[in-house]
Parts: structure tokens; C-alpha cells; sequence
């Protein structure tokens, strides 16, 4: 495992803000030598902490401006039934996050889809298509005032 003291953590900090920046200029926002920046950069990668890096993209530049959190409970709690919702989910392009929680539910989403016409198409003919499915909750996101996912 990597140490994590203050430095590591300011690297992490800076390169989920822009994951493309230069390890000159990453060096320089957190205060250590280029070479032994990129040192704390690689045993970071090595050990685990960070996993991959990606391009953020804009859900309304590519047509999918509609986006809503869906609270989703299951009739049948056994592994099989859960197993089931989690395929048919990695098969579907309109979930772009599913979390499987606790509480009054079984599954949380992220859905983006182009408008309210696409919303009620994906609820009703994907969601509500499914056997196991028993309850549908929807949350409209309005605006975003925070977001960090990398």
C-alpha cells in the first residue's frame, strides 16, 4: 500500500481535478521535485490507489441531457434475482452507474437519456420489463452543483 500522508493525498487532490496534467506541473502544485513526484505517482498507481484514469464527458454534448437517480427494489431477494437485474443493467447504455445498497431498496442508478420522452420509454420498457423488479423510484436531477466523479 502506498503512504498516504499530505503530498499523496494533494496528488490524488490535483489529478482527479485534471487527470492529463503534466508531472512538471503536478510537481510544482504539490511542492516536490518532478523525479520524485512522478516516483509518488507510480506507487500510487502500483499499490492500487489509483486505477485507471479517464475522460469526463459531457452527457448533454452527446444527446443525453436527462439525467435521473433511480431508486430500484426487488421482489425476489435471492442471488439468482440479483444477478439477473445486474446483466440486464451492464447490458443497458442508459445506466451509467448501478450500486447495489441497503436499505428500503436493493439498487441505486445513475440513468442519462435524452429527454422526458426517452425517461419514460427506459422505465417503462426496460425497467419495468423485468421480472424481478417490484418498485421504481425516480429522482429528476434539476442541476449539479457539485460533482467529483473522475
Amino acid at each position: 500500500m502506498a503512504r498516504m500522508d499530505r503530498i499523496s493525498e494533494k496528488i490524488l487532490q490535483e489529478l482527479t481535478r485534471d487527470g492529463r496534467i503534466s508531472n512538471l506541473e503536478l510537481s510544482a502544485r504539490v511542492g516536490l521535485s518532478p523525479s520524485a513526484c512522478l516516483r509518488r505517482v507510480q506507487e500510487l498507481e502500483r499499490s492500487g490507489v489509483i486505477t485507471g484514469y479517464r475522460a469526463r464527458l459531457s452527457p448533454a454534448a452527446l444527446g443525453r441531457g436527462f439525467l435521473a437517480y433511480i431508486a430500484v427494489g426487488l421482489s425476489t431477494h435471492t442471488k439468482a434475482a440479483q444477478e439477473a437485474f445486474e446483466r440486464a443493467m451492464a447490458r443497458t447504455p442508459q445506466v451509467t452507474e448501478c450500486h447495489n445498497v441497503t436499505g428500503t431498496v436493493e439498487y441505486l442508478l445513475r440513468v442519462e437519456v435524452a429527454d422526458l420522452a426517452a425517461y419514460k420509454s427506459f422505465h417503462t420498457d426496460t425497467l419495468g420489463a423485468l421480472a424481478h423488479v417490484s418498485s421504481i423510484t425516480s429522482y429528476v436531477v434539476m442541476a449539479s452543483p457539485k460533482d467529483e466523479r473522475g
